[in-house]
């Protein structure tokens, strides 16, 4: 076999990037905790550590975000391209490649040309303000390279077609610019096309964003990579790269299998009590993990395999998972729903307290209808689940419980932020896995550091692609005219129809983008204008991400709908018609939760988040 010499490159560079990304994690959870017993042990508070944590977690979501792409993790829509014939399906992956090349590489640019234009000035604790952007530099930089790399590996036909095409683009731009449609068009043009084509999500929206800065003059390139940056230069943001890592250590240390066991022990006897132990997972997991693509592996990798031993089709047990995973949108510590806080300026323990009756509210529908329509457990079944005795199964669930009671108690005792809870989480969860069920290895925990800091990565860096987006819009007030319009619509029917037609924008928006995005773009739109039509704002906030999380399961585009089907190994198409019949049923319940805004309100109002 002939050596190759590119992948052999590539590899090390990948090893070299899950180091350092691992490693960044690793020093803002050190960061944090320090900051948290300086402040409160010692009364002595660490006036750089604020600091230190915002410029590490830029640098991770650009290395992270390498990692991710080099292993194929970006999300994208590949619905169309799936579709395409064979010929034509070779020449958009390379279409897609090509342009994640010019993109990655333009994004290196303008972060370097920020980093030089920054020199001399500081943070606020007095630390060189470059030395946020030249890591972000050289994290896109990797993924630059990365992006070389899978351009070298077409197919030289393809290739030549792509560049021929790409560079035939450019020539227009740059002799007939003036013929070319308005930069609104060009950019709806852009955007659609290069999702149809596959292209992963986070570069969709940067592309959209620089079409704006190539066609028009009013703004430099190095704002828009100084967009990206504001987009994650933020503290609160630090729970999302935490809140993954605790997940991934309750579930390799085996905390997540003894809670599901648990379950089945409880209620494993019900009619259709499969089902109701995969919903049940599904709400105790995602006060867990925080990650909606984490609940969804760590409850179906179980559920899953066991439905089948038991008979059940497949496909609707991957359904429902998919379904359960919808519900837990609202059960904190929901990604999402830190992101909306974050960029829609709302308490994120308030968000927090109002998405748990909107879920106990959907997880009992979907409860009712498993038992209703389910399947009494086969005998043989009831004594496996019982070959191990009650007292051990709580010895070992009661260690997920416990970061449970950690989680909530530290946003209502108002003791630590989202951020610092999510990190003690951490410490909490390293220290059971390790130290009391001995069950997680040096070599382990360093993996789920990889892990951790790569699905951050890929998470943040479409929060900061979506930034650039959200910002370009807002110079072509687009926010502005679309309030307009929805207040237009509203005038003298009541907020109601402002609320219904913010549910259909973001169930399908939350279809066609990953939910982060949406969440991102929409959400400082629409808040404002639901706050003038008298609608709570987190009540609001409750409503447009479980829309948002309708969209993203939601067949045949909803890129949760195809992990789903990924992690359940069963094709999409067995999954459509049940999970149709769940989808309308969790979109009653909806119109329920945003017509009844006592259901969100009434446990934020007693604990005195309003």
């Amino acid at each position: 076999m002939r050596p190759d010499p590119i992948g052999l490159l590539l590899r090390w560079l990948l090893w070299g990037v899950d180091a350092l990304a691992a490693a960044m994690l690793a020093a803002d959870l050190a960061a944090v905790v320090l900051s948290v017993v300086a402040r409160d042990v010692f009364d002595a508070p660490l006036d750089w550590a604020d600091d230190v944590a915002r410029g590490l977690l830029v640098a991770l979501s650009f290395f992270g975000a390498a990692g991710a792409m080099a292993r194929g993790e970006t999300l994208g829509v590949s619905f169309f391209v799936a579709r395409m014939p064979a010929s034509l399906r070779r020449l958009a992956d390379a279409l897609v490649s090509v342009l994640v090349l010019a993109l990655t590489a333009t994004i290196t640019w303008h972060a370097f040309g920020i980093a030089g234009l920054t020199i001399g000035q500081t943070t606020g604790s007095g630390l060189p303000l470059e030395w946020t952007f030249y890591p972000m530099a050289a994290g896109s930089a990797c993924m630059a390279l990365f992006a070389l790399g899978q351009v070298l590996r077409l197919a030289a036909r393809d290739a030549a077609v792509a560049l021929a095409i790409t560079g035939a683009l450019v020539a227009v731009h740059l002799l007939w610019g003036d013929w070319l449609p308005d930069v609104g068009v060009l950019m709806l043009g852009g955007f659609v096309l290069a999702l149809a084509a596959g292209m992963p999500i986070g570069f969709v929206l940067a592309l959209t964003a620089l079409i704006f800065v190539w066609r028009d003059d009013s703004i430099p390139g190095v704002i828009f990579a100084q967009q990206m940056a504001r987009g994650i230069d933020n503290f609160v943001l630090l729970a999302i790269p935490f809140f993954l890592l605790t997940g991934t250590l309750m579930e390799v240390s085996g905390i997540a299998a003894r809670l599901i066991a648990l379950l089945e022990r409880l209620v494993g006897r019900l009619r259709g009590g499969l089902d109701v132990v995969m919903v049940l997972s599904m709400v105790l997991f995602s006060g867990i993990s925080g990650s909606k693509m984490a609940d969804v592996a760590a409850v179906g990798s179980v559920m899953i395999p066991a439905a089948r031993r038991h008979g059940q089709n497949p496909g609707r047990a991957v359904a429902l998972l998919a379904a359960s995973a919808v519900m837990a949108e609202t059960i904190p510590p929901c990604i999402n729903l830190i992101l909306l806080g974050f960029v829609a300026n709302l308490s994120i323990g308030g968000l927090f307290m109002a998405g748990l009756l909107p879920a106990a509210l959907m997880a009992l529908a979907l409860i009712a209808v498993a038992i209703v329509f389910g399947a009494p457990p086969a005998a043989a079944a009831i004594a496996a689940r019982e070959a191990t005795s009650t007292r051990r199964l709580w010895g070992g669930a009661s260690l997920g419980l416990g970061l449970i009671v950690i989680i909530f108690g530290g946003f209502k005792s108002g003791i630590a932020t989202a951020t610092e809870t999510s990190a003690f989480a951490v410490v909490y969860a390293l220290i059971a896995g390790a130290g009391l069920l001995r069950e997680l290895s040096g070599k382990a925990a360093l993996g789920c550091f990889v892990h951790a800091a790569s699905r951050a990565g890929l998470v943040l860096f479409i929060v900061a692609a979506a930034q650039s987006l959200a910002f370009v819009l807002t110079l072509q007030q687009v926010p502005q005219m679309l309030a307009e319009r929805m207040l237009a619509l509203s005038q003298g029917q009541g907020a109601w129809l402002f609320v219904v037609l913010s549910i259909a924008i973001l169930v399908v928006m939350g279809s066609i983008l990953e939910g982060a995005a949406a969440l991102i773009i929409f959400g400082p739109l629409l808040v404002p204008v639901a706050a003038q039509l008298g609608v709570a704002p987190l009540h609001y906030g409750v409503v447009l991400v479980v829309a948002m999380g309708i969209g993203l399961f939601a067949p045949p585009l909803g890129l949760g709908l195809y992990g789903a089907c990924l992690i359940g190994n069963v094709p999409l198409e067995v999954t459509v018609k049940p999970m149709l019949g769940y989808l309308g049923l969790l979109l009653v319940c909806l119109l329920v939760i945003a017509l009844v805004p006592a259901i969100t309100m009434w446990l934020p109002t007693i604990l005195g988040y309003t």
